[in-house]
């Protein structure tokens, strides 16, 4: 993806289930900023069936009230007021326009912006570039796709050490052992 070339939508939470009989859902929160896109009267555009772009059959979901739950929220969305209409839902992912994103803190980092990016080691050499990245527990995972493979690096600050987003290059700092 071109330096400057967002996303149309991106996805902040998925839809995991049913909840109780009233029509809320569990929304698990896929965004930094929850209390911005998880909040009364924010309009969310349910996922088609890969979740990238807005569904054509399905309309946009307004929530009407949010609570937290466990590790995420519980929603009831305007006009999903029993457990069927909420399963109907079930497994979507919500998206919203990239416009109503929150400003970046210094040195954060929208995923979609590290996609193809060249991926350099301090002493600049080339390890290939990022195919993927992956939201995982203890750290997040680029997958770098190299002349000699994929690898696998943590996003993390002691190994992701600079980005360029300009430049469209990872610096990475590597520890000895790590890539041999």
């Amino acid at each position: 993806m071109a330096s400057g070339d967002n996303p149309q939508f991106l996805v902040v939470g998925h839809l995991n289930k049913a909840h109780g009989t009233q029509g809320e859902l569990f929304v698990w929160p896929l965004t930094d900023y929850p209390e911005t896109h998880f909040a009364p009267g924010v309009v969310h555009l349910p996922g088609d069936d890969e979740g990238q772009t807005p569904s054509t059959d399905l309309a946009p979901l307004t929530i009407e009230s949010v609570r937290p739950y466990r590790k995420g929220f519980l929603a009831r969305f305007r006009g999903i007021h029993d457990r069927t209409a909420a399963e109907q839902l079930r497994g979507r992912y919500l998206l919203r326009p990239f416009e109503a994103m929150d400003e970046l803190a210094e040195g954060e980092i929208f995923y979609h912006e590290l996609l193809g990016s060249t991926v350099v080691t301090r002493d600049g050499s080339v390890l290939g570039s990022v195919r993927e990245v992956y939201a995982l527990k203890p750290a997040d995972l680029l997958e770098v796709a190299g002349p000699d493979g994929d690898i696998m690096l943590p996003l993390i600050p002691e190994m992701v050490v600079e980005f360029d987003r300009e430049g469209g290059r990872v610096v990475v700092d590597p520890p000895e052992g790590l890539l041999s």
